[in-house]
């Protein structure tokens, strides 16, 4: 399976240019949702996300703190630190997408877990790790 790239929903391309996110010194979180999530272009809040995962079988609602950085000068690469990781326990774990949102409350962007598009499924005792790509979350150039 292979993940969608990253996508800005339409607030947060402006929340980028004006400053209101603080990539290398603002809180963010990486929370799962499923299928039925409204996630998209239009999405401002994670409050007016719906359907996230569970609370359940080693997810926690709201997601896993991670911690963006920032490098390069010309070209600025936005990346993870540690990419987030989550173990299922005791039930499976089932999302469609990930949202990388700042803990004040705006989505800064979200991505397909599996392109095709399909759930993704992570059963009891293994895990599931949103890894960004090699080039990182996303480039301005």
């Amino acid at each position: 399976m292979a993940a969608g790239n990253w996508t800005f929903p339409n607030s947060a391309r402006t929340n980028l240019l004006n400053g209101t996110f603080d990539i290398d010194s603002g809180s963010y979180k990486c929370a799962l949702f499923l299928s039925t999530s409204n996630i998209g272009a239009g999405s401002t809040t994670y409050a007016g996300v719906t359907n996230e995962v569970a609370n359940a079988n080693g997810y926690t609602t709201g997601g896993i703190a991670v911690t963006l950085t920032l490098s390069g000068t010309t070209t600025v690469t936005v990346d993870e630190s540690v990419d987030p990781v989550w173990t299922a326990s005791g039930g499976s774990i089932v999302a469609r997408f990930a949202v990388i949102y700042e803990v004040s409350g705006q989505v800064l962007c979200y991505c397909l877990l599996d392109s095709t598009p399909a759930d993704v499924t992570t059963t009891s005792g293994n895990t599931l790790t949103v890894a960004t790509n090699v080039s990182g979350v996303f480039t301005l150039a």
